[in-house]
């Protein structure tokens, strides 16, 4: 679950919208420069149309969202405005990617190329697809009703030394000065430019020299290095390409002319360059064709700046933040001011100020320089660098790759959602990822702080076999459509399938099911019938593990009385509706019961807990089995087995009368919030049948615990298969009589400090009872998960 998504998971609750906003104003507020407009980012580029991304814009204004004559309270930018596929246009539902290095002179430095194309391996093969911020592409759809792709096969790269087209098509508004590479001798001011339709023309060149495919099926990455720029027109000063006239340092410090003069009532005469800066974009995509002979393709220039590049010239040693959110956006929970804090450009205080006055001029200019190239202000964030070890050209510039991966990432989304820049955007032109520009939560890794040489922090919130990355969230329209979560940004999705079972039950008694504490992020979508769009959402199915027939139905509502069948739900929700229902057990026995959830991307999940009936046993031995008969797949689960018991079944106790059957016990975990329970205990509500004695364990995975420095004993008597766990905490159980009560269990300072360092953890609980038989008593274990999150 996302920082947003934690923070307002309650029902009821309006949509976070005003700490967005709130948030995005204050940082426009503090620094002006990564909030610039920009021209519209579906736009025509020599006829042809190309979805761009410019650098960094602010996005998040409140306001109303109106879609089919309805008003919805907006969090993004999407103020009286749609975010729609009205047509039904296509999306790539499946795709392998391709990465073409068009670097005929051999810039392109060979530890970036293998960082790119290992993202590329690592995304491809992700292990959970939901733990990934191309999860979130899924619930867009057409006109076929199959989700976009959530994911993508890797099919290489491959380095084009094919010549760059003379004359150029544009003109570089910021071209490289004449310096010496380590690769070539003195390049006599290389100012190579390229606009789209000489991209075009190489792209299919290329494809025809090697026989490659098309169709809506393949994605073509161009990436070019330094010193080549990408032009939307003729280029210059006043053109749309991927440099701009200045640098970044250099705007940065006419937009802090610019507020001293405001604040003076001084009138300001905005510079040029400044144009220059508004029209300028990181990357783009575009189509050539469609249908089976479509080239799909994504054009990625170096934007990513030359910060700890020491073979460039003093003018291209400049940061690339400007393509990047410069680590402004929130992070992980607690730790939100603090990265803020270490990223804004402050003023000096009185006392530093003054400390200032004092130093040598060398010293001056030394701390000027530092503050200006991002160790004070904003800066980018390279999970992949080295830090302190130089590259194999000796330099620190080994991470700048990651912030060509970010827009990579950025492009392979909006091009599977709007392949042919006829589908899924508003009625600005903005695409999935512009209605969240410069969002990176939340935090998984790193540091915000930069480092000297690199002049980047190392921040990350995406995970891939292991290997961190830093990439724009993906804007979730189901955020907007759904009060819960209502989440619009997201980097992940979430799939939890959750009900608290019912405790105790009594046979023939009507007890609720509630699948509406599920988390599933993904629970909207548009379905297309009769090439109209209309709403759709998760479904959600109930096995109750007595062999009476599933229910089956709809999120959200739940049906009108005891019997599922009668509804139908109150609009605008589908029919039948099953995310709550009603059920009642004949006989007594412990059985357990399975809500499989399927979101609208077509991911499923199951939980399964147990429900203990008291009542009189099944008339004969296998009418009544008490087990589950689902076959899915369980995210998470609970089970009850005992020794000397035939639960659930609806058989007789075992014969002889010095033999007592097993006590039926069952145990529903109350607390929820991580950091609450570490500090008051963890709540657990219990009953029992009889007169019993026993004990609670909470149980960790042994793997975990090493990693957090947890210590404990090993616990045995797991059912086989089972991963090794140790017991943290203990807690004992003695009745004198049946009943149910509640007990907290505590951890020990040490285990709670550990535990605390983890924003969600899953435990295990097990209860384990024997009855006061004076031989030979019954034991009865009852396992139930934890999932406690901040």
């Amino acid at each position: 679950m996302t920082f947003f998504a934690r923070r307002f998971k309650r029902r009821g609750l309006s949509r976070p919208q005003t700490l967005l906003s709130a948030l995005a104003t204050g940082l426009c507020l503090s620094l002006s420069l990564l909030c610039a407009s920009a021209s519209a980012l579906v736009t025509e580029a020599e006829g042809n149309k190309v979805g761009v991304q410019p650098r960094n814009m602010a996005n998040y204004v409140e306001g109303v969202y109106v879609r089919d004559g309805e008003e919805h309270p907006a969090t993004a930018n999407l103020a009286a405005k749609r975010f729609e596929n009205a047509s039904g246009d296509p999306v790539v539902h499946s795709v392998g990617t391709y990465l073409i290095f068009w670097d005929p002179q051999n810039f392109y430095h060979g530890d970036w190329i293998s960082t790119i194309e290992g993202f590329m391996e690592h995304a491809s093969t992700a292990g959970s697809q939901l733990e990934s911020v191309f999860a979130v592409d899924a619930q867009y759809t057409d006109s076929t009703n199959k989700p976009a792709a959530s994911h993508f096969s890797f099919l290489g790269g491959y380095h084009d030394t094919n010549p760059y087209p003379e004359p150029s098509g544009c003109t570089d508004p910021y071209p490289f000065e004449a310096t010496f590479l380590p690769s070539a001798p003195l390049v006599q001011g290389l100012a190579v430019c390229l606009t789209p339709a000489q991209v075009r023309a190489q792209l299919e060149r290329f494809i025809g020299e090697h026989n490659l495919p098309k169709g809506m099926g393949t994605i073509y990455y161009v990436l070019t290095p330094p010193g080549v720029a990408a032009c939307l027109d003729a280029g210059g000063a006043t053109g749309h390409c991927s440099e701009f006239s200045t640098t970044a340092i250099e705007i940065e410090k006419d937009e802090k002319e610019k507020k001293e003069k405001e604040e003076k009532a001084e009138s300001y005469v905005e510079p040029e360059s400044y144009k220059s800066y508004k029209n300028s974009f990181c990357s783009y995509h575009g189509a050539i064709g469609s249908g089976s002979n479509a080239v799909l393709y994504g054009m990625i220039p170096w934007t990513a700046g030359g910060a700890g590049d020491y073979h460039l010239a003093a003018k291209d040693e400049t940061p690339g933040y400007v393509c990047q959110d410069g680590a402004f956006a929130p992070t992980s929970g607690t730790g939100d001011s603090e990265v803020q804090e270490k990223e804004r450009a402050q003023a000096k205080t009185p006392k530093e100020e003054q400390e200032f006055e004092e130093k040598k001029p060398a010293e001056k200019r030394e701390e000027e320089e530092a503050e200006l190239l991002g160790l004070r202000g904003p800066h980018v964030q390279e999970p992949n660098q080295l830090g302190s070890t130089r590259g194999p050209d000796g330099t620190y510039d080994h991470g700048l790759s990651d912030l060509i991966i970010d827009q990579i990432a950025v492009e392979q989304q909006n091009i599977v959602t709007d392949p042919l820049l006829n589908a899924w955007q508003d009625s600005e032109g903005k695409e999935l990822t512009d209605e969240c520009r410069n969002f990176f939560a939340p935090k998984v890794g790193g540091s915000p702080s930069a480092n000297p040489n690199t002049l980047a922090g190392t921040l990350a919130n995406q995970l891939f076999a292991g290997r961190e990355y830093y990439l724009n969230d993906a804007f979730n329209l189901a955020g907007i459509e759904m009060n819960y979560p209502g989440v619009p940004c997201l980097d992940s999705v979430a799939l939890e399938p959750q009900f608290t079972p019912p405790i105790p039950v009594n046979a023939d008694e009507v007890v609720g099911l509630d699948g509406m504490d599920s988390d599933i992020t993904l629970d909207w979508a548009d379905h297309y019938t009769s090439g109209s769009p209309s709403a759709t959402y998760p479904v959600f199915t109930w096995n109750f593990g007595d062999g009476s027939p599933t229910v089956t139905g709809y999120d959200p509502a739940g049906p009108a009385g005891n019997s599922p069948e009668n509804t139908p739900c109150a609009a605008p929700w589908l029919s039948p509706c099953a995310g709550s229902t009603f059920h009642s057990y004949q006989y007594g026995g412990t059985y357990n019961v399975t809500l499989t959830v399927t979101d609208v991307a077509g991911n499923t999940a199951s939980v399964t807990h147990p429900i203990t009936v008291f009542g009189p046993p099944a008339p004969s031995k296998g009418e009544s089995t008490g087990k589950s008969e689902s076959s899915s797949s369980s995210s998470s689960s609970s089970s009850s087995s005992s020794e000397g018991s035939s639960q659930g079944s609806g058989s007789s106790p075992h014969p002889g009368p010095a033999v007592l059957p097993a006590p039926v016990a069952a145990a529903a975990v109350v607390s929820h919030n991580l950091a609450s329970t570490l500090k008051k205990g963890l709540v657990v509500h219990y009953s029992v049948n009889e007169q019993v004695a026993g004990h609670f364990e909470v149980l960790l995975s042994r793997t975990l615990a090493r990693s957090l420095g947890i210590s404990g004993t090993l616990a045995t008597g797991l059912p086989a298969g089972s991963p090794a766990e140790i017991v943290i905490a203990k807690a004992i159980l003695v009745t004198t009589k049946g009943g149910r009560n509640t007990v907290d269990i505590q951890f020990s300072k040490r285990t709670a400090a550990r535990l605390g360092r983890l924003h969600k953890v899953t435990l295990m609980l097990r209860l384990i009872v024997r009855n006061a038989a004076s031989h030979d008593p019954a034991t009865t274990t009852v396992l139930s998960p934890i999932t406690l999150t901040n």
